[in-house]
Parts: C-alpha cells; structure tokens; sequence
C-alpha cells in the first residue's frame, strides 16, 4: 500500500492512469489521506461537479491485513450537498482488496468532455479504463450483474446508481459485500455525484495473485491481533448485543430515552417503535429464512448486519441498519418493516443516502406531498427521484432543497446535510457533533449517544448541557484517527470500555508498520485530520455561524422532555480550541 493511482478522466486523447509514490502523504491512509488530498489539492471555491473537484477512495492503515474488523473505505472529496470537505464512509469488500492490490488511494481527477461512461478495471496487472454506455442508468443491482458476466465473481465493485449519474446532491457510492450485491455505501455528502461528474460508473477491484498483506514483526502482530479479538468478543455491545439485533438494536434504547426522532423531529417517541425495532427484525429475519448475524467483509467478528428476505424467502436486501429505520420508518411515521426493507433496497439500487432520503420524504410529509404513515406514497416519493423526475430531481437533492422548493420551516439540517436518528434536544451531547461537524450533521463523526446513553466511556447526563462540548471533542479527535485505521467505527465501544482493547489497537499498527507510536500519537492525528477539513471549510468560507443546528431546536420543546437544545451557541465556538 505504497502508490496513489490517479485516473485523469479529462485527459487529452481519454482517460489516463497513473502510478505515483506517497510522497508527502507518507503514513498516511483512510479519512486522514482523503481528507489531505481534499484539503491540499482541491480549490474550496470549486464547482463540486467541476473538473477541480476530485474524488479520493482510500483503504485503512490496517486494510488489506489479517486484522479483525480493518475493512472501511473512505472517500473524499468536496461535498455537493453542503459545500465543504466531505469523507463518507463504507464497509464491504473493497477496502481489502484495494489494499492488498497495493494502492494507498485511487483519485479521480479531472472531467470528460461528453457523457460517456467509463468503467475502471484494476488488477495486479495494472489498470483497464473501458469507455461503456451500456451501463447508463443501471441500477446497481443489474450493474453488479452485468459486471460479473463479464470479470466472474473473484472481485469486489465501487459504483453508483442513476442518482450518480444524475448527479444529485444525496447520491451514494456503493460498495459489494462479501457475496457480490450493492449494499453497502458510502453514503454523506452526495459523493456518488461527484463519481458520476467524473464519468466513472464502476470501479471493478481483483485481487487474485495478491497476498494478505505482512506485518514488519509478525509475531507481535499476532500477539496484539488475538488480544483485538478478545476484547471485541468480550463487550456487551460488539460482542452481544450487535450480532444478536444488528445496529437496530438501538430502536426501542433510544425511543425510551425520549430521542428517537418522530415524524420530522415533532416527537422524541414513536408509538409503533416494537413494530420496527431489531428484536422484531431479527425474529422476522430468522422466522422467514433469512440471516440476522452476518459480516459485510472477511475479517469482519462483530457481524452487525444480516439478510433480509421477504415473506417468501426472496432476498430483498441487507438487514436494514438502524438510522436506515429510523429515516424511512419512526421519521415518516412508517411502522412497517417490508416497506422499510423497500425503501432500503430501493435506495441502495438507485445510489442514494438513506438518511438523507428518509429526512428529505419526511419534509416532504410536511409539505403535503403525502400523508405521514402512508409507506406506499414514500416507496412512489422514491422511485420518482430513481427516475429523475422533476420532481425526483428534487427530492434526490436532499432535505434543505426539498424544504426550500416546497417551503418547510421545520427541515432538520446542518450544513445543508440531513440530521440522523437522534434528536439532539434528548441527547444533547450528539447535538453538538451535528453543529460543530466539518462534514455537516453527522452522528458517526463524533458519537456521543455512546456516553450520554449508553454509558460507554463514562456516563454524562443527556438532558443536561454541561461537559457535552468536551465529550463531542474528544470524541470527533478519537473518531477521525479510527476513520484512518481501516476499523469500523463499531470497535469505538469496546475501544472507549477497555484500556487494554485500545492499546491492542496501537499495538496492531505499531507491529504492522514498525513504528512506536503512543496513545498521544494517536490523539495528535485525530487533531490534524480536524485541522485539515476545519481549514478547508474556512477556505470554502464557513465561519462560525455555520456551525449551527435550526432554529427550530432551539425553540420547540421535544414533547418526551418539555425540553429545547441547551447548549450555547459561545460554548459551540470553543469545541475546536484545543
């Protein structure tokens, strides 16, 4: 993993691939490459669908090794859907194999003169880019088909769906698990747009002839490895609680504590909660066949995700994550698990994010566009932006277009990016995150539902705002240097739990690379992965005032809690003076 591919697409003469050595990107992998490539190479003051933009996928420090739960991809660029830096996130197998294929980062540069779409072949044989407009429009699902034709299934897919191609602000780019279908995504920030505007459909990764990658002290390695898996298997939440009801799990925690965002953000309950949470889905998963504990990527112990079959056996797609049932289900008021299931499969097909979705139908909702609770007007509301329909073009440019063209007051958005499953009124800490976040409203940047509810890592009282700018600070550091490992972000509660897990986390890298780093170390990235996105957004012009939640937060009371957002607007401001 020592080379950058960069693929020109507005070449001279068609695209052109070229190999370069890290240079001054040395050490470094995950969110802390993309997010300094974006940083350093990109003009905050381009046009996202530019030829200035570029689009950055990169492996974890550990990805592509014998190292449990190693296998996220990110990928970069500057955002369309709010302006500033953005690094999403996605599991699957691509991660691995791009690793193990020797490349730190693949970006994607420049911009093709016409509409012609391309798919990029890449193998230890070098790289194949194939001009091929059979593929326009593809659902991912008949993409990843067609794609298996013609390379067979020893590979591993990045791709976008119509939405990419449309370039709409909530497009997504996919990425196959371990069984070849599209149902993992990177999915923040419309980065599926930017994939489309660079007229690439499909990045097709094959590893074979390449071996797992070596670690310069083996035994060491091995040694840090087991004591990883142990402390993974041993905590309550990555080793029971997620492989038993997958991240839904956290359904009926966060509805009890009065924060589970209900149609729209009015409420902090949802009265069919039991019939959408994980319980219920695991047991309708097992009942019909399916598969309630299954791993996204080889290497993967936690198993969060599973298969979600219909009441014949069908596949119909993965296990639905949790903020995927809350957008989709408590959020528009829809306590129906197949048509959730629908909505998911429908999104992940057309390459569009589930949160932003689910957000953008409920403003719809409240517009009037239709009723909340009816899931087949919300299953028709997405297949308009699958079709590119005018008004599916708006729906598919995500919550803050959609409550402008239809005007909505209520639209639950920070940085122009949708709010996920918890409202930051009964969970002030994560309030917090989605203000103070370079990437927008985002809860995995900074997860403070871990200590203001669940009691990982401490305990801090979720009502109240004293001690919450600290524990989202701490924890957006800690986060961003875990973007950069190649680890899911799950392995945080066992991480945050256990003194001896997070020094098996150190070690790994330590005997990986035969380096010596400290906890401190590891601190010290997380700050200047956050200094290098806060700079760009500066560039972009950002200020202070943009680190904001709505108005509305401030105003409403949540019903479950008589209670507003707390936190003040100077203490916002104080987040990042560390």
């Amino acid at each position: 993993m020592d080379k950058i591919l960069r693929i020109d697409m507005g070449a001279e003469g068609g695209p052109k691939a070229t190999e370069e050595p890290l240079g001054d990107y040395a050490g470094m992998a995950g969110r802390a490459l993309t997010s300094a490539i974006v940083s350093k190479e990109v003009d905050p003051l381009c046009h996202p669908l530019g030829a200035a933009n570029k689009l950055a996928l990169a492996p974890g420090l550990l990805s592509g090794t014998t190292a449990a739960m190693s296998g996220r991809l990110s990928v970069g660029c500057k955002s369309p859907l709010t302006g500033g830096i953005k690094e999403a996130n996605s599991g699957g197998q691509p991660s691995q194999v791009l690793a193990r294929l020797g490349y730190a980062a693949i970006v994607l540069e420049g911009k093709p003169k016409d509409d012609t779409l391309h798919k990029v072949f890449i193998s230890k044989d070098g790289v194949k880019i194939t001009p091929d407009n059979s593929l326009k429009m593809l659902g991912n699902y008949d993409l990843v088909d067609k794609i298996k034709g013609e390379y067979g299934d020893k590979i591993a897919c990045i791709s976008i769906g119509p939405a990419g191609e449309m370039k709409m602000s909530a497009a997504s780019v996919a990425c196959t698990d371990m069984e070849l279908r599209p149902n993992r995504h990177a999915g923040r920030g419309g980065v599926g747009a930017v994939m489309g505007a660079k007229g690439v459909k499909v990045i097709v990764l094959d590893d074979t002839g390449m071996k797992m990658r070596r670690p310069k002290d083996p035994e060491k390695f091995r040694e840090a490895t087991k004591t990883w898996v142990e402390g993974l298997r041993k905590h309550q939440v990555t080793g029971e609680g997620l492989p038993a009801y997958g991240t839904n799990v956290l359904a009926n925690v966060i509805n009890e504590a009065g924060a589970y965002p209900t149609k729209n953000f009015m409420w902090g309950r949802f009265e069919g909660c039991s019939k959408i949470s994980g319980e219920t889905q695991a047991e309708t998963e097992t009942a019909r066949g399916g598969v309630a504990t299954h791993g996204c990527h080889r290497g993967c112990i936690i198993k969060c995700s599973g298969i979600f079959v219909d009441k014949d056996g069908h596949y119909v797609t993965k296990q639905v994550e949790y903020e995927t049932v809350w957008a989709h289900g408590a959020n528009c008021g829809i306590d129906d698990l197949d048509s959730i299931a629908m909505l998911d499969r429908l999104d992940d097909d057309y390459g569009l994010d589930t949160i932003e979705m689910g957000a953008t139908i409920a403003v719809a909702m409240e517009a009037g566009l239709a009723k909340f609770g009816d899931a087949e007007a919300a299953i028709n509301l997405l297949k308009e932006a699958g079709k590119g329909t005018p008004l599916g073009r708006i729906l598919g440019n995500g919550a803050a277009v959609t409550g402008k063209v239809f005007g909505v007051e209520r639209v639950p958005v920070v940085k122009g990016q949708a709010l996920p499953a918890y409202d930051p009124r009964g969970i002030q800490g994560i309030g917090v995150t989605y203000a103070t976040s370079p990437m927008g409203a985002d809860h995995t940047a900074g997860y403070a539902v871990a200590t203001n509810v669940l009691n990982v890592g401490g305990s801090l009282d979720p009502l109240k705002p004293e001690g919450q700018v600290e524990l989202s600070r701490n924890l957006q550091i800690a986060t961003a240097a875990v973007d950069s490992t190649g680890m899911c972000l799950f392995v945080a509660f066992a991480v945050l739990d256990q003194p001896e897990t997070f020094q098996a986390l150190i070690d790994m890298i330590n005997a990986f690379y035969g380096l010596n780093l400290t906890a401190d170390d590891v601190t010290e990235l997380g700050k200047s992965i956050l200094k290098n996105e806060r700079d760009f957004n500066a560039r972009a012009g950002f200020t202070a005032e943009h680190d904001r939640l709505p108005e509305f937060f401030k105003k409403e009371p949540l019903p479950s809690h008589n209670l507003t957002f707390q936190v003040k607007d100077e203490d916002l401001d104080t987040l990042f003076n560390w």
